[in-house]
Parts: structure tokens; sequence; C-alpha cells
């Protein structure tokens, strides 16, 4: 896995933030913090780089691996959306729909 220093910070190595998709059937993700919720339709992770939530069909967790930060997801994927501090308000509607 590669790493690379964060020059503001004291700390050390920051961990990289890669996806990688394979015919839109298997992600593999790396730099993830933590798996926030999942089920077979969505998934919402805390990335390096923010919230990251995927939508599809038939999700499912191939591979955990919280030491790295690396997942891995199986099933169609339908959309990738980073949720950030600049788009707040549609952060906050899709947090609502999400956890109803």
């Amino acid at each position: 896995m590669s790493q690379f220093y964060d020059s503001n910070a004291t700390k050390g190595p920051v961990q990289e933030h890669d996806v990688i998709m394979r015919g839109r059937k298997l992600l593999d993700i790396t730099g993830v913090k933590q798996v926030e919720s999942f089920d077979n339709e969505e998934f919402l992770l805390e990335t390096v780089m923010g919230f990251l939530a995927i939508r599809g069909q038939n999700l499912q967790m191939k591979n955990l691996d919280v030491d790295k930060g690396i997942v891995s997801i199986k099933g169609k994927v339908f959309d990738l959306v980073y949720l950030d501090e600049q788009h707040g308000e549609k952060a906050k509607g899709f947090f609502s729909k999400l956890f109803r």
C-alpha cells in the first residue's frame, strides 16, 4: 500500500485513497477509515478524503482489511458520490434519507 506524507501535519504518513472499479461489478477502495453502514443497495464509507456513498444492486462486502484501510465490494454499481462539507445541505439530505 502506498503512502505519502502530509506536509501540513507532523503525524507522519497519510494513507492514499484510490477507487478501482472493474467492469462495474467489483470495487477496490483504499484509504478507508471506517465503514459507517452498508446493505445490499448502499455502502457509506469514511475515507481519508471524506465520506463516500456507493449505491447499487446486490452489493456485498467481498473483503475488509481494517488495518490497511482496504474495502472490496462486489455487485452492480450504480453510482459513487463523495459527501463533503462543501455540499452541506445535499449531504444532510442524503444522511437523513440514509438513516430513516
